[in-house]
């Protein structure tokens, strides 16, 4: 018996993000590069030739991550419907905390793919992230961070963008 693979999941946005950067990449960038490429070639000693070293290595590149993209895009699992409970926090909320010292910090819960800390994208495997799933409006939380643990009271949660995000 074969175990089950894990499905790997991604908001609607973060799915068109990869597939316009693939779409960029296939269509823009690689013929632009190839092109760069063969007026580089034409000039004569590829051995010594700068331009032509670079852009090979450029689209040695651009080749490894259109492949990579062309296979996630595939079998990534696009989350994107609103949960019935909308009170509790599910893939995909944006969910505001308060810490002891009544900083906000807000959140949200996102495919591993298209996490980033400075816009408060986290992953959904994340300890926070794992802490926070199923809770609701008013819990506490306690998340144990590489500086330690710390707690947290969920102060809203919201599965379109907040208005001042």
């Amino acid at each position: 018996m074969t175990a089950a693979k894990k499905r790997d999941y991604i908001t609607r946005a973060g799915w068109q993000a990869l597939a316009d950067e693939l779409d960029y990449l296939w269509r823009d960038k690689r013929p632009f590069v190839v092109g760069k490429l063969a007026d580089a070639a034409a000039e004569g000693d590829r051995s010594e030739n700068a331009e032509y070293i670079y852009r090979k290595k450029e689209l040695r590149e651009i080749d490894r991550r259109v492949r990579y993209l062309s296979k996630r895009v595939e079998e990534l699992t696009v989350a994107d419907a609103v949960p019935d409970d909308t009170d509790r926090v599910f893939f995909g909320a944006w969910i505001d905390l308060i810490d002891e010292d009544d900083a906000v910090y807000r959140y949200r819960i996102v495919g591993s793919d298209e996490t980033n800390a400075a816009a408060g994208a986290i992953s959904l495997n994340s300890p926070v992230a794992r802490a926070l799933l199923g809770k609701r409006r008013g819990d506490n939380v306690r998340v144990q961070l590489p500086g330690g643990e710390r707690e947290f009271e969920i102060e809203h949660i919201h599965y379109d963008a907040p208005a001042n995000h």
